[in-house]
């Protein structure tokens, strides 16, 4: 009877032990579906199927609209050439609960050329200066190639993304860059925040 009790007790606890390894798991799997998806649907430019990816509590700040057309002015403007190819993610921190929500920083990276129709772009030298400028303060000079013959950008874009989720089951995404700093200091936890 002992060695009865004592075999069930080892199988519970077992099942508790494997079952905790599975959600471990499937956070990592579920952000990175999640990431992946976004990413995907940007890169084929199906902009508003992106933005479901994104946190709401961001859309409410400054709408889904603006953020639309942000997107489209990047990734769907016939004056720039985008074509991201290379996505992987890195490394996803374990999720931690924050009052009634699970935030995961994401380190993802992917490879970016990026083109410019000069034609199409007004004082086309200057905005030429400052694209370059702007491009290596964003990824580091290190991460940027510009091919003069062809005219072209090759960025290794290293990125960080917050991910939240009311269940750890859906993710919602924020992209941790500095020029969104403002917008989400009011928005995300400030330990969250500090991981910017």
């Amino acid at each position: 009877m002992m060695k009865t009790k004592l075999f069930i007790l080892m199988i519970c606890f077992f099942s508790i032990v494997s079952c905790t390894k599975g959600q471990n798991v499937d956070y990592k799997q579920d952000i990175r579906k999640s990431l992946t998806a976004f990413i995907e649907n940007i890169k084929s430019k199906r902009i508003e199927n992106a933005v479901n990816f994104i946190y709401p509590k961001y859309l409410n700040q400054v709408t889904k609209e603006h953020v639309i057309d942000m997107l489209n002015m990047a990734y769907n403007n016939p004056a720039f050439m985008v074509d991201i190819s290379d996505f992987k993610i890195d490394d996803i921190e374990k999720p931690e609960k924050i009052n009634d929500e699970f935030f995961s920083i994401a380190n993802y990276s992917f490879k970016m050329k990026f083109q410019v129709q000069w034609s199409l772009i007004p004082n086309a030298e200057v905005a030429k200066q400052k694209i370059n400028l702007a491009l290596k303060a964003k990824y580091g000079k290190d991460n940027i190639q510009y091919f003069d013959k062809e005219d072209y950008y090759l960025i290794n874009a290293k990125m960080k993304a917050c991910a939240i989720s009311q269940n750890e089951k859906d993710w919602k995404f924020l992209i941790l860059d500095e020029k969104y700093k403002e917008e989400l200091v009011n928005i995300l936890p400030e330990k969250i925040f500090q991981k910017f």
